[in-house]
């Protein structure tokens, strides 16, 4: 059954995901050069140094956005490879351009608005926040990067944090991040201790595993058995989000999506970006 969940899903990949999934793929599960991921991520950074085009598939903005940086941060540290020390470092420095005085950024800008994009890309994601700050900063801790938009992001953090946790679960998330990889790692663990009473009051949080809503679930948080996070959840929690993602593997090979991207194109490229993270998962805790 394990093969065929995989081969099902390289499958769709290949014939439906886009160019950056496919090298992906090839390079977490068929030993390909991380070098091909880094080249397929070129094309989607501007001159700028900021990253648009639609690399967060729901707009398809070609403008440089912060959530664009952030896929492209996620991305690297997933291929594994040798830090793209001037790509990371052009993007860091557009950040700076855009970021407001404190350091904080926001998701996206209105300049988004002249192109096709799904109805929750409105105009709330123009006020900075910790999602996208935290998550940003701290995959950029992640890579061992320097930048001093890096300390002025960071020193915001600390202080957002210091008024207490986000409300909503994708705000939590890209705390974590942050929490994980921060440097300091006293303040961060005292912080951490109050993470798990935390999580039940979050708005989008998904603890049961037969909600089929949209949502961020535990293995979202905690998506490999040695994640920071993974103890925050009881085993027969992560379990059956387990099962549950297995199960949801569609006929086609793919993962749907429970939300409306703003159309089929995008629709078939956040399938190819959840189908890798349900391989990645499902990897990491053995069920394939």
């Amino acid at each position: 059954m394990t093969d065929s969940i995989l081969d099902n899903a390289r499958a769709f990949i290949l014939r439906e995901g886009r160019l950056l999934e496919r090298r992906l793929f090839a390079t977490l599960f068929q030993a390909a050069p991380a070098a091909g991921v880094v080249d397929s991520l070129r094309a989607y950074q501007n001159p700028d140094g900021g990253f648009g085009h639609g690399l967060e598939p729901d707009k398809r903005c070609p403008d440089s956005l912060p959530i664009d940086v952030e896929i492209a941060f996620q991305t690297l540290p997933a291929a594994g490879g040798p830090p793209a020390e001037e790509m990371v470092s052009r993007a860091c420095d557009w950040l700076a351009t855009v970021a407001a005085p404190d350091g904080a950024v926001p998701l996206a800008f209105p300049v988004m608005e002249a192109y096709p994009r799904a109805e929750h890309w409105s105009d709330w994601t123009y006020t900075p926040g910790l999602n996208p700050t935290a998550g940003l900063a701290g995959l950029l801790h992640q890579m061992g990067a320097d930048h001093p938009w890096l300390t002025r992001a960071t020193d915001w953090c600390w202080s957002a944090l210091e008024d207490g946790f986000p409300g909503d679960a994708h705000a939590m998330s890209e705390t974590l991040v942050f929490l994980e990889h921060v440097p300091d790692r006293d303040r961060a663990e005292r912080l951490a201790q109050r993470v798990g009473e935390w999580l039940p009051k979050l708005s989008h949080y998904r603890a049961d595993p037969a909600d089929p809503s949209y949502g961020v679930t535990p293995l979202h948080l905690a998506p490999t058995p040695g994640s920071r996070w993974r103890r925050l959840f009881a085993d027969d929690v992560i379990e059956g989000h387990l099962d549950r993602l297995t199960g949801d593997q569609q006929p086609d090979g793919g993962w749907a999506i429970t939300w409306e991207p703003p159309g089929a194109a995008s629709t078939l490229e956040y399938r190819g970006v959840e189908t890798l993270r349900a391989l990645r998962v499902l990897t990491a805790y053995q069920r394939i």
